[in-house]
């Protein structure tokens, strides 16, 4: 007989800003999507938008927890929000973009995954699914630690490249690894489940980083605290995805989050070899043509850039 999803109460938390455009597609994924699960609540966080948003949540999600924060107040400020609304008796939370499309079983799924024991003793604390793009291709989602030999890797022969060599690259990209229950250092978070225990023993997310590289610092948190990250394959949902890799602005936020968290983590000696391999990278393709590498490129040649906050 088939098994049942372990009981537990899942909160499912999604941050918006202007997201008129996206909300009521993942609003209609979530009956399916959390079908197994024995109780859930939808928590969503809102970052001062100025569509519909607020009124269409309203009007299509009535018993959602709505909590405004009052400003764009970033993607970690916003979960940061939600956790605290979304009550003390949940066991996992999963996160969610809202431009997400869950497929029928996910949350169960990704459930199941929880809490088990590998073997150097971590537990799964983050499980993730496959995620694929409108067309059906799956995405590429698990990622191995930031590094300057992968930095430099991608730089010189591409990231999906560099993929293939786990000492080269930190996109995974073998296939086979997209069919198995794979552990990655981190994971796209766009769509991720979190252990209570894990939330316990990580606390709060980095508000420090207003976009990009929070899930990043996160699941590396979580590694060093023994909680893995684990792709669940049978778990799968659609990401409609964002304008980072065509708005010049975001994407050198993205750039320089990424420089910040290897600072942090690594020191200045480490993280000097990692910037200049990253804006070898951003040059050669601003070289192209690139616009969004163009402005990554400057703002990696500016220490004001780096050392001054993220923001809108």
């Amino acid at each position: 007989m088939p098994t049942s999803p372990k009981p537990t109460t899942v909160a499912v938390i999604a941050v918006t800003w202007n997201s008129s455009r996206v909300l009521p597609g993942f609003l209609a994924s979530l009956e399916e999507g959390l079908a197994g699960v024995d109780d859930w609540r939808l928590v969503v966080a809102d970052n001062d938008s100025a569509d519909e948003t607020v009124a269409l949540l309203r009007e299509q999600a009535p018993d959602a927890t709505l909590v405004q924060t009052g400003r764009n107040a970033g993607y970690s400020a916003a979960i940061n929000a939600a956790l605290d609304a979304a009550g003390p008796d949940v066991r996992a939370v999963l996160i969610c973009n809202p431009d997400i499309r869950l497929h029928p079983g996910c949350a169960a799924a990704l459930v199941d995954t929880l809490g088990e024991q590998l073997p150097d003793g971590d537990r799964v604390g983050i499980a993730v699914p496959l995620l694929y793009e409108a067309d059906g291709t799956r995405m590429p989602s698990l990622r191995r630690e930031p590094s300057v030999v992968r930095a430099l890797g991608e730089a010189v022969i591409g990231n999906r490249r560099a993929g293939r060599f786990p000492a080269l690259g930190e996109l995974i990209t073998d296939p086979a690894a997209y069919t198995r229950r794979t552990r990655a250092d981190w994971a796209s978070g766009a769509l991720m489940l979190l252990s209570r225990e894990c939330l316990d023993a990580c606390g709060r997310w980095d508000e420090s980083y207003f976009l990009y590289s929070e899930e990043t610092e996160y699941c590396l948190r979580a590694r060093d605290l023994g909680f893995a990250t684990r792709l669940q394959p049978t778990a799968s949902a659609e990401h409609l995805g964002g304008d980072s890799q065509v708005s010049p602005r975001l994407w050198t936020l993205l750039v320089l989050n990424r420089v910040r968290l290897h600072r942090r983590r690594h020191g200045g000696l480490a993280s000097t070899a990692f910037r200049a391999a990253v804006l070898l990278r951003e040059a050669s393709r601003a070289a192209l043509g690139r616009a969004p590498s163009r402005a990554a490129a400057a703002a990696l040649l500016s220490n004001a850039a780096l050392r001054a906050t993220p923001g809108p």
